[in-house]
């Protein structure tokens, strides 16, 4: 991986407090790259540039902190207005922040189901509303940190909240679908990438670290079960059989990090598995699907982006 100098680049990281998130905020401020660092909360982005002073010896001058909770979009539109204010120039956005689906069907204040919300649509309305400062000279572009998982989801389109058939894989994959769908919006240059399975709070979803022959059968016995569902018939429904440890989180990171580098050259909607350009899924190559969605996101964040 580079490690050209980033300085003079401003950063907006998303979900910068742990795992992906952290690590990526690192190494770019490690390359010299002013770094805006968000959290849910105040107190949790202030911890987190705390940290990357206090155990990573980052400069203070780096880093700013930001707040909002993704599972209220007032939160989003403040936090955009605060960025526009104090940097009304942004070179790369790191949509990163993202929620596992919970077991139980949720839904926000907001009324959107939670994964969808966090991972996708307050995504859409952040870059919208950030469209200005990202395009305000030549390079700015933007980073969506998606999942392999995109290619066994669908969008619902009559039921994207899942009101009437919920699953935590199932809406977990439809929400990266849509982050890797809304790459190819041509507003503002943007791709995604697959940072690999990471050893982090999201890898539950994908594999667990080694079972016995036993836990393994059991799996399958599950999916003989017409009660069970399943997304798209095959692949997300077995990855609870693969063993799989994962990658560090700064492993997956420095795949995010190099996209930022304006001396990678990108073709907007692009998606990454790691370091390697690779067809997404279908969907997220088609136009209508693109217009189709950017539609359905204008209704469910309550206004045109």
């Amino acid at each position: 991986m580079s490690s050209a100098s980033l300085s003079g680049r401003t950063v907006l990281v998303t979900g910068a407090t742990s795992g992906i998130g952290y690590e990526t905020a690192r190494q770019l401020a490690e390359r010299g790259a002013t770094v805006l660092v968000h959290g849910r909360t105040a107190e949790e982005a202030r911890a987190a540039t705390d940290w990357l002073i206090a155990a990573d010896g980052i400069d203070a001058n780096r880093l700013c902190a930001f707040a909002a909770d993704f599972t209220h979009l007032d939160d989003v539109e403040a936090m955009a207005a605060r960025v526009v204010q104090e940097h009304p120039h942004l070179d790369v956005l790191v949509n990163n922040a993202a929620v596992a689906a919970p077991e139980r069907h949720t839904v926000t204040a907001d009324g959107n189901e939670i994964a969808f919300q966090v991972n996708f649509l307050a995504h859409y309305l952040l870059t919208g509303l950030l469209e200005q400062a990202l395009t305000s000279r030549p390079g700015g572009r933007v980073v969506n940190v998606s999942s392999s998982l995109h290619r066994t989801g669908s969008i619902q389109w009559s039921d994207p909240n899942r009101a009437r058939r919920y699953s935590r894989l199932g809406a977990y994959a439809q929400s990266q679908l849509a982050l890797t769908v809304f790459a190819a919006d041509l507003r503002v240059t943007a791709v995604s990438v697959h940072p690999g399975i990471c050893e982090a709070a999201l890898l539950p979803l994908y594999a667990h670290t080694g079972a016995t022959a036993g836990e393994g059968a059991a799996h399958v016995v599950r999916l003989c079960d017409p009660a069970v569902e399943i997304v798209n018939g095959c692949e997300a429904a077995l990855l609870p059989l693969y063993a799989h440890t994962g990658a560090t989180a700064g492993e997956g990171a420095a795949h995010v990090v190099r996209l930022c580098d304006p001396a990678v050259e990108i073709v907007n909607g692009a998606y990454y598995d790691r370091d390697q350009r690779v067809d997404p899924a279908l969907a997220a190559t088609e136009e209508r699907t693109v217009k189709r969605l950017n539609k359905l996101a204008d209704i469910l964040v309550g206004h045109t982006v």
